[in-house]
Order: C-alpha cells, then structure tokens, then sequence
C-alpha cells in the first residue's frame, strides 16, 4: 500500500494532466508487449500490430534495451526514465532523460539491480559515458514512433474523457469527491490518498500538490515514482474504449441502426458515443429529460448502455456492445425464420 499524505497546500494543488504522458506510455506499453502468456486481451490486437512493426523496422534491439531497464514484473524500474519534463511532450522528456546526472543515473541502476543484465551500457554510464542516454533517448524515440505515435489519437481520446469524468465530478463535489472517484485503485481517506500498490511505503507531498496522469497501457494498479524527491505524480489506469477490443468482435458490417433499434432510439445510441448526464443528453437530442431517460432505460435493458452515478448526477455510457453496434463492427443476432 501506498500512502500519500496532504495537506492543505496540496489539496490546492491537485492536477488532472491533459493528456499521457509518452515515455510513461512507452515504457508501460513494452510492459503490455512482454506480458507472459497471451497478456491482457485489451491490448490483443496492439500486440501483434505492434511486434509486427518492431520486426519490420529492426527496432526489436530498441525495444530490448528499454524493457530491459524497465522489465514489466520489475517492483522498481529507474525514475530517470520517466523524466517530470515528459508533460510537455516527447522531445522534452527525451531532452531531460538525455541531461540526467552521473550521480542519480548510477545510483537507480544500482537500485534496480540491472548492471547485470545490462554489463556494457551500465559500465559505459558508470565512467561518465554520455553515448548510453544518446542511445537509450534514440530506442526511445524510435519505439515511441512506430508502436505508440499511430495509437495516440485514441490513446489521448481515452484519457480525455477520463479527465472529462473527473472534472465532472470535481465540479459537482470538488477535490475531495473528485479523489474518491478513482476507487477500487486509489481510497481518498482524508488526508492520506491510499493507493493499491506492490510495496508498503509513505510519501509526503509537503505542499507540492499531485499530478495525476491518465495513461492508455497502466494496467490494474496506478504507478509513482520510488524517489520522494522528485515532482509527485500518480500513473493511473484509464477506462478502454471497443477499439481495443480484442479484434475477433470488431470484424462485422455497419448495421442499419434506425431499423434494427427505431429512429430515436438509434439516435440515442449514437449521443452515447460521448458519455452523457440526462441532461445533457436531453440538449444533445433536444427531447426532454423523462424522455432521454426513458430511452436510455431502454438501452440499458438490452445491455447498449449503463449509468453510473455522479455526484447529483448520473452518467450513461455506451457498453463495449452498445460502442460496437454503434460503430459496426458487431453485427446482432438473426434469429432464423
């Protein structure tokens, strides 16, 4: 377990990071790449997509050397790898990682035991080698391009409406009730954050505040930084949307929807692509409340929709069903005459 302390300073200074950040992308993505077994089934069709083009580009070396710094059952892989300077984006990140000093770069390797895996390069780093980093920053560079670059327009998707959420919710019940909303993963017990975590250790923010990352390839429990000195951040898991779907359900035709579901209903489904509250829905289709929320019952009976609620509010979404009608690539069952 993972307990963060605040205090008033740092309830102040909560962020919801706008987008993922790339080298934590990076860096969790080859985690899901070198999963054992068959891995998370969200991430089956990246997968492959994703050997594919490591094997075609010949970056399976690059890949190598950043799991090998940061292998996926790891309990602590270097800090320095996810540099605070990744918020604002790719070339920064790169830029910090390539200026991390002598000192900090040998003690992380030596806390995570990687020298043996990694003799030449941790050999090169220790006598003050600036050629290791040029390299590492190039694998990442180049992984970062062929494997996550293509994805990033529905990776930032996913995690925009993440923070869509979470902003609902902080307007609706502030920063506390915005906390709370992270559960199962994190427990907002005020005024320690306690987060679901493989080690048991504290971290004091000391009016530094939190920033909160959405990322697309977190999986099952958030992440930090083991390092209490540097900028406190949270890696938290994000919701999937059905384009990560594993592909064998996303191979159907585009079906007629105002036939198969009845003009309005159809219309509903497709407002639902955004989640919604009744009310918003109700502007979206310019229907009033009852009726949206009707409709939405409907949906939701059939198993296209659910709603969670919000604060004062409830939400509707799509279910992975409802999201895979909507966008064909389910096709409904025919029953035979």
């Amino acid at each position: 377990m993972l307990r963060i302390h605040f205090d008033e300073r740092d309830i102040a200074r909560v962020q919801l990071a706008a987008e993922p950040d790339p080298l934590w992308e990076t860096v969790l993505a080859m985690h899901q790449l070198t999963a054992p077994g068959n891995g998370v089934p969200v991430y089956a069709a990246w997968r492959a997509r994703a050997r594919a083009e490591l094997a075609e580009h010949g970056l399976t070396r690059a890949a190598r050397l950043i799991t090998a710094l940061a292998p996926g059952d790891a309990r602590y892989f270097p800090d320095f790898l996810t540099p605070d300077a990744g918020r604002h984006g790719l070339a920064a990140g790169l830029t910090a990682l390539r200026e991390t000093p002598r000192a900090r770069l040998t003690a992380e390797l030596r806390r995570a035991a990687l020298p043996a895996r990694l003799p030449r390069w941790a050999g090169a780093v220790a006598k003050g080698s600036r050629q290791p980093l040029d390299e590492l920053a190039a694998a990442f560079q180049a992984v970062h391009a062929a494997v996550i670059a293509p994805d990033w327009t529905e990776a930032a998707a996913t995690a925009d409406r993440d923070r869509a959420a979470r902003a609902r919710t902080l307007c609706h019940g502030g920063v506390d009730r915005m906390l709370d909303s992270f559960r199962p993963h994190l427990r907002w017990d005020p005024p320690v954050l306690h987060v679901d975590y493989p080690r048991d250790r504290d971290l004091w923010l000391h009016g530094r505040g939190l920033r909160l990352i959405p990322s697309h390839f977190c999986w099952r429990r958030p992440i930090a930084l083991a390092d209490p000195g540097l900028p406190p951040v949270l890696v938290h898991p994000v919701e999937h949307s059905t384009a990560w779907a594993p592909a064998a359900t996303r191979a159907c035709r585009p079906q007629a929807l105002s036939a198969l579901l009845g003009r309005t209903r159809a219309r509903v489904l497709t407002a639902l692509d955004e989640p919604a509250t009744t009310g918003e829905l109700a502007r979206r289709l310019r229907v009033s409340a009852p009726s949206a929320s009707e409709h939405v019952s409907a949906l939701r009976e059939a198993d296209l929709a659910h709603s969670r609620r919000d604060g004062g509010s409830v939400v509707h979404a799509l279910t992975p069903l409802g999201a895979a009608l909507l966008h064909g690539e389910l096709a409904p069952v025919r029953v035979p005459n």
